[in-house]
């Protein structure tokens, strides 16, 4: 596997957008990559592939978030679920499985980003392996990914705030 997406590579030079490549520890989810790195998870992008109907989806939100797939699926006016490794593998053939980088543009997948991310003045996001990121203006990545910005992402203490229905003991 190489380095990092050799597409997003060529892309970024095409471009000619100024980025960091950041290498750091193996890291096998986005969390994890940015404990590796030393920054907040709220500041780490991950990607998540998602279909609904025929579609594939790119959601990148903060690590530290999660996909509501209900505000997904209005958003995009599709019931919606995670995609498959085999379609992720698929889409995204010189990526490592959990490491997508956010320009679906290059692989002919829409992009969609919490805006929590668009608040930022840089944003570091997985460069197509476990052990590499990118770290570019966001201004830049804005331009060049065109990412639809809307609302989808919930945080993860929001979602242990969830109450669990328990059944009572001795009723059926």
């Amino acid at each position: 596997m190489q380095v990092c997406s050799t597409r997003l590579q060529h892309f970024l030079k095409l471009y000619r957008v100024p980025y960091s490549l950041i290498q750091h520890a193996p890291a096998f989810s986005s969390q994890m990559a940015a404990a590796a790195m030393h920054i907040p998870g709220r500041e780490m992008a991950k990607t998540v592939v998602l279909e609904g109907g025929a579609q594939s989806y790119l959601a990148v939100l903060p690590a530290s978030y999660h996909v509501d797939l209900d505000r997904m699926a209005e958003v995009v006016e599709e019931p919606m679920h995670l995609a498959s490794e085999d379609k992720i593998r698929e889409l995204f053939p010189d990526c490592e499985l959990g490491a997508i980088p956010p320009f679906g543009g290059l692989y002919g997948v829409p992009v969609y980003l919490d805006v929590t991310l668009a608040v930022g003045r840089e944003i570091v996001f997985p460069a197509g392996s476990h052990s590499d990121a990118f770290r570019m203006s966001y201004q830049d990545f804005e331009e060049l990914a065109r990412p639809e910005v809307c609302s989808f992402a919930v945080k993860e203490a929001a979602l242990r705030a969830v109450p669990v229905r328990k059944k009572g003991r001795g009723h059926s």
